[in-house]
């Protein structure tokens, strides 16, 4: 399951990343914010998604979204085995997830439009992990800090 969480900054590029993934008929699950406020918080729905993907961290994905990118990131990697990544293309998205096994894509709204926006969450979800011993251990490493 793929789920969708995003602040007031990152609302309106959340709505569009349904559309798209509707016409895609690819499943999705809204975990927020549902309507516009500016005075939500992003850590909200961090937590929110965090917490989904954190229950099948091999098969579950999530999106995130705010003005930045880097606070849905920071929170999100709080919890274990969450992988979340910044990506700014879709070359980004597809190397987290093939090199470092990202569960969780964090998009920038304030600096991606709709069509950037749709090509990265493409590859981020067409993208596999490796495999390779080499990503396997720097993972390991990563999670026995």
């Amino acid at each position: 399951m793929i789920y969708l969480g995003a602040d007031h900054r990152g609302y309106y590029l959340k709505e569009a990343i349904k559309k798209f993934l509707k016409s895609r008929k690819i499943e999705f699950e809204d975990l927020g914010n549902l309507n516009y406020d500016k005075d939500d918080d992003y850590p909200d729905f961090a937590e929110k998604v965090a917490k989904e993907v954190q229950k099948d961290p091999e098969n579950n994905l999530g999106i995130l979204i705010c003005g930045t990118g880097l606070g849905m990131g920071i929170a999100s990697n709080r919890f274990k085995n969450v992988r979340a990544i910044l990506a700014l293309s879709g070359w980004l998205a597809r190397k987290g997830k093939e090199e470092d096994k990202a569960n969780v894509l964090c998009l920038a709204a304030d600096i991606t439009d709709e069509s950037t926006a749709f090509r990265i969450v493409d590859e981020f979800l067409k993208a596999k992990f490796l495999n390779e011993e080499r990503y396997k251990r720097r993972i390991e490493k990563i999670e026995n800090f």
